[in-house]
C-alpha cells in the first residue's frame, strides 16, 4: 500500500515537472535559454520543451517598442547657464541574446548615457541655440544612442526633449520678451486690419463711382437715342406729308400756307437764334397773296377794299 502510494506521489511529480517544461511563447516576445549555465538558444513564438534540471530560461524580452521616460538632468550651456532638461527615449530589443549578456543593467546604463550624451550636445550650443534647436539635438542624440547601444541589442528609435527649463530670471525676460512680441504682432495684425479696412472702402467708393459714371452715360445714351429716335419720326411724318402733299397737287396758295405754318413753328421752338430768310419781302408778299385768296369770293375775282368800288 504504502509503495503504491510514493509510486502515485512519484508519477504526479513527474507530470508536474514535465508540465512546466512545456512552455507556450507568446508573439512579440523572446526567451533567453540556458543549459548547464551556458547560453544555449533563443525561443520565438510558438510550443517549446526545456529539458527538467539541464535547461532553464534566464530572460524573458519584450520585442515590441517601449518608452523610457528619464528624470531631468542638469545641464551647462556654452554661456554658462544652468538648465534641467528631461528626456524621453523610444527604443526596441533587436538581440535578445546580446541583451541578456551585453550590459548588466542595460536600463541603468541608457539613462546614464543619456545624460552623458546630453551634456555633451548642449555644452556645444548657446541658450538661444539650445532652445531653438530642438530637431538638431533629438537627431543627433538619436544617432550617438543608436550607436552606443548597437553591441547591447538595443535600437534607439527616437529621442525627444520633453521639457527645457531655463533659470527662474531668464524664464521671466524670455517671458517679458514673448509678451511684447505678441503685442508687437497684434499692433500689426491691426494696422494690416486698418490697411484692409481702408483699401476695401477706397475700392468700393471707386466702384461706386464708376457705376454711377455709367449710369449717368447710358441715361445719356438713351435720352439721345429717343431724341434721334423721335427726330426721325417727325422727320418720317414730315416726308410722309410731304409726299401725300405732292400727290395731291397742291396749288401754290397752299404751299405758301404750309411755308408759313413751318416758319411759325421755327418761331415757336426752344432755339434761341431764328435765321430769318434775306427775302423778307417775299414773305410779305406771299402773306397778302395768301390774305387775297382767302378774301376772293367764288367767281376768282378779289374783294374790294373799304374804299375802293363795288363789284
Amino acid at each position: 500500500m504504502e509503495t503504491k502510494i510514493v509510486l502515485i506521489v512519484l508519477i504526479v511529480v513527474i507530470l508536474v515537472i514535465l508540465a512546466r517544461c512545456v512552455r507556450v511563447v507568446q508573439q512579440s516576445k523572446a526567451y533567453v535559454i540556458e543549459r548547464l549555465g551556458a547560453f544555449h538558444t533563443v525561443w520565438s513564438v510558438g510550443l517549446h520543451f526545456k529539458v527538467p534540471f539541464i535547461d532553464r530560461v534566464l530572460r524573458v524580452v519584450s520585442l515590441k517598442e517601449q518608452v523610457a521616460d528619464f528624470p531631468p538632468q542638469p545641464v551647462i550651456t556654452k554661456d554658462n547657464v544652468t538648465m534641467q532638461i528631461d528626456t524621453v527615449l523610444y527604443y526596441q530589443i533587436t538581440d535578445p541574446k546580446l541583451f541578456a549578456y551585453g550590459v548588466e543593467n542595460p536600463m541603468n546604463a541608457i539613462e546614464n548615457l543619456t545624460a552623458t550624451t546630453l551634456r555633451n550636445i548642449i555644452g556645444e550650443l548657446e541658450l538661444d541655440q539650445s532652445l531653438t534647436s530642438r530637431d538638431i539635438i533629438n537627431a543627433r542624440m538619436r544617432s550617438i544612442l543608436d550607436e552606443a547601444t548597437d553591441p547591447w541589442g538595443i535600437k534607439v528609435n527616437r529621442v525627444e526633449l520633453k521639457n527645457i527649463l531655463p533659470p527662474k530670471d531668464i524664464q521671466n525676460a524670455m517671458e517679458k520678451q514673448m509678451r511684447a512680441e505678441r503685442e508687437r504682432r497684434e499692433q500689426i495684425l491691426q494696422a494690416e486690419g486698418q490697411k484692409q479696412s481702408q483699401i476695401l472702402v477706397a475700392e468700393g467708393e471707386k466702384e461706386s463711382r464708376i457705376l454711377r459714371a455709367d449710369g449717368e452715360k447710358q441715361a445719356r445714351i438713351m435720352e439721345a437715342e429717343a431724341e434721334a429716335a423721335a427726330i426721325l419720326r417727325v422727320n418720317e411724318a414730315m416726308a410722309n406729308s410731304l409726299k401725300l402733299l405732292n400727290e395731291s397737287n397742291p396749288t401754290d396758295p397752299v404751299i405758301r400756307i404750309k411755308a408759313l405754318e413751318a416758319f411759325q413753328a421755327a418761331a415757336n421752338g426752344k432755339a434761341t437764334k431764328i435765321i430769318i430768310p434775306s427775302e423778307i419781302q417775299g414773305l410779305a408778299g406771299l402773306a397778302e397773296g395768301i390774305v387775297e385768296t382767302v378774301r376772293r369770293p367764288d367767281t376768282g375775282r378779289a374783294a374790294p377794299g373799304p374804299g375802293g368800288p363795288k363789284a
